[in-house]
């Protein structure tokens, strides 16, 4: 081949010439009364429009990139994109047990049809299917919330879980193939030397919450669980509060390297915020200097009345934190015998030691000598 067309060809790797793809799971606080109390300044369908540029802004960075959106609504969380095979129940049909339940995939074909898309010829059909799908669902989460679902908080824990679980199904289906020349054992990868082939990353991931409500202190537990799960995997998680102070999900930010921003003070200004301080992945920000936060809300919730507390008791065991001494003074997760010491206590007063007064000569303070006799010279 060099003969015919007198050029140089080099034979690199995959890794060195593809690009790296990228999985963005959006988290959507869909708290009806939180978005009640912002729908002046910014209605749930003008934050969704903004959010529909970033998702296509993400996707346009490369062919290999993805997107999965999740709602976090006070009692559950519901997949918007891709869409679930499992039917959620609240939203069910009148379809006895035995009957076939109607799928959709996330191409919005159903039984072989196009349903749902959008008739523009300039519209890219990715993004035509994401917006589609997540309209869709959106509409059906909407229509099938009661008043008894009107609860002031959001069940983020439950969407990190979700979240979590579709990163890591995810991560393996990008992972390579692993053969061996052992044919008794074809599943088996072969030794390698190289110490960088087996670390090298196949799928950048990363969470997305966009917030609109405070946390909750009863989802401490699972939400800590998530996100020191999501630590150990190095997914950032990624908050912007539009409303509320979300304690939580700026400790998780903190935790995992993620970026932490409030826009409660000007929420019209979501699509700036969203393309300047998070399209970018953990391996573009790298290059970039990211935003920071200035003071972090360290504060825990006590495991017996799921208190914020400043300070409390900590199990030495369990490492279970309480608002005030238990019962028997016996943890209630581990059940360990707390060592309180003297706690409860009066402290013991030390009285002050008395400072010697220097003694005086002629009424006159002790001066410090200086040995010599010789007056200060006086100059001529």
């Amino acid at each position: 081949m060099n003969r015919i067309d007198a050029s140089e060809h080099y034979n690199e790797s995959p890794s060195a010439t593809n690009q790296i793809p990228s999985l963005l799971t959006i988290i959507i606080d869909t708290n009806p009364r939180a978005w009640a109390a912002i729908s002046d300044r910014l209605p749930i369908s003008k934050a969704i429009a903004n959010l529909l540029v970033f998702v296509n802004a993400h996707l346009a960075f490369g062919n290999d990139n993805h997107v999965a959106i999740l709602a976090a609504h006070p009692n559950r969380a519901v997949w918007l994109y891709p869409k679930s095979p499992n039917q959620d129940r609240h939203s069910r049909s009148s379809n006895g047990d035995g009957q076939d339940v109607e799928m959709t995939d996330v191409d919005g074909q159903q039984d072989g049809k196009v349903v749902g898309l959008s008739g523009s010829a300039n519209k890219y059909p990715q993004f035509a299917q994401v917006e589609t799908s997540i309209l869709t669902s959106l509409r059906s989460l909407i229509d099938s919330t009661t008043p008894s679902d009107l609860n002031p908080t959001t069940l983020i824990s439950g969407a990190l879980t979700l979240a979590l679980s579709y990163i890591h199904k995810m991560a393996h289906a990008f992972e390579p193939a692993k053969t061996s020349s052992d044919p008794a054992n074809p599943t088996s990868a072969p030794p390698t030397s190289d110490p960088t082939a087996a670390s090298a990353a196949t799928l950048h991931s990363r969470i997305f919450v966009l917030s609109v409500s405070d946390s909750e202190p009863a989802q401490y537990i699972p939400t800590m669980n998530a996100v020191f799960a999501a630590s150990h995997a190095r997914i950032p998680i990624d908050t912007l509060s539009l409303y509320g102070t979300p304690t939580f999900l700026q400790q998780a930010a903190f935790i995992t390297g993620g970026t932490f921003l409030s826009a409660a003070s000007n929420p019209r200004g979501l699509l700036s915020y969203l393309m300047f301080g998070f399209l970018a992945d953990a391996e573009a920000r790298k290059s970039l200097i990211t935003p920071t936060q200035d003071s972090v809300d360290f504060r825990a919730a006590c495991f017996c009345h799921r208190n914020v507390v400043d300070t409390g008791f900590v199990c030495s065991i369990c490492l279970s934190i309480f608002c005030e001494v238990p019962e028997n003074a016996e943890c209630l997760t581990c059940g360990t015998k707390l060592a309180l010491g003297n706690y409860g206590g009066k402290p013991a007063v030390v009285p002050r030691k008395k400072k010697k007064k220097k003694g005086r000569v002629n009424g006159v303070g002790g001066r410090e000598e200086t040995g010599s006799a010789t007056e200060t010279p006086v100059p001529g």
